[in-house]
């Protein structure tokens, strides 16, 4: 290789190298980034709280489920003497005052009965038949007196009883008051703890409120009727109805 051609050869390189070097600054630089498009990309700073409101209020009507149960040597037998005692319980209902848009058939069931012994195949005995009726009572001051008259009428088998409104949307309403006040104090409390000023609310869901309870045991699985001189003593209470709802504010810088 001639020296001429050499330095031609270098003199090509180093233009290339250099022209490499200032070029790559240039693709990699961006626009300058201004205060306002920094304080525009941050985010708005939050505040996410919970609280709850509680209203506690006697109720206002009872649901007694309650059933007829009937064996017998053959099904027909055991159905046709259940359906018997069952219509003597309805009467006893409608004498109790209970209309009948507040009785409702809940459980209707037939089986086979069998004995067992050790080492010896199963012996039919007979059947069983079981009716289960669910009674609205509106006037609490006739439940004991109506579990009395149907256990009288032939009901061998309650399975419990639980206490309910009728309209429940006045309690909840009360409790969604309380539980917005409760959730309002603690946010501004948690504002001035931290020295910042409490914005507007950007978001509040609710949860809960009013759930009928489910029944409790009132008599033993097969009862007695009482002496006809004292009916059954039972007790409403309150019921609790309970607003959750959880929100999220906006803070001051």
């Amino acid at each position: 290789m001639t020296r001429t051609f050499k330095a031609s050869f270098l003199a090509k390189m180093m233009a290339a190298t250099a022209l490499t070097f200032v070029a790559a600054p240039a693709f990699a630089q961006s626009a300058p980034t201004t205060p306002m498009q920094v304080h525009a990309m941050a985010a708005q700073p939050a505040l996410n709280l919970s609280a709850y409101g509680e209203v506690k209020v006697a109720p206002d009507m009872a649901t007694i489920t309650f059933g007829v149960t009937t064996e017998a040597p053959t099904a027909q037998a055991a159905m046709a003497d259940n359906a018997r005692r069952m219509q003597e319980v309805f009467a006893a209902l409608s004498r109790a005052g209970i209309a009948d848009r507040d009785i409702q058939t809940s459980g209707l069931n037939l089986s086979p009965q069998y004995d067992y012994q050790n080492d010896q195949p199963p012996r039919l005995r007979g059947y069983q038949a079981s009716n289960q009726v669910t009674v609205v009572i509106n006037d609490l001051t006739k439940v004991g007196s109506t579990a009395d008259a149907v256990v009288g009428a032939g009901v061998n088998q309650i399975n419990g009883i639980s206490f309910g409104l009728k309209d429940p949307k006045g309690a909840e309403d009360q409790a969604r008051v309380l539980a917005v006040r409760a959730l309002q104090d603690k946010a501004r409390l948690y504002a001035q703890a931290l020295g910042v000023e409490l914005g507007a609310v950007r978001s509040l869901n609710e949860g809960g409120g009013y759930t009928p309870q489910p029944p409790m045991p009132m008599y033993a699985l097969r009862v007695q009727a009482t002496s006809a001189d004292a009916s059954t003593p039972v007790s409403a209470g309150e019921m609790t109805i309970r607003i959750d709802i959880t929100g999220t504010y906006d803070l001051g810088r």
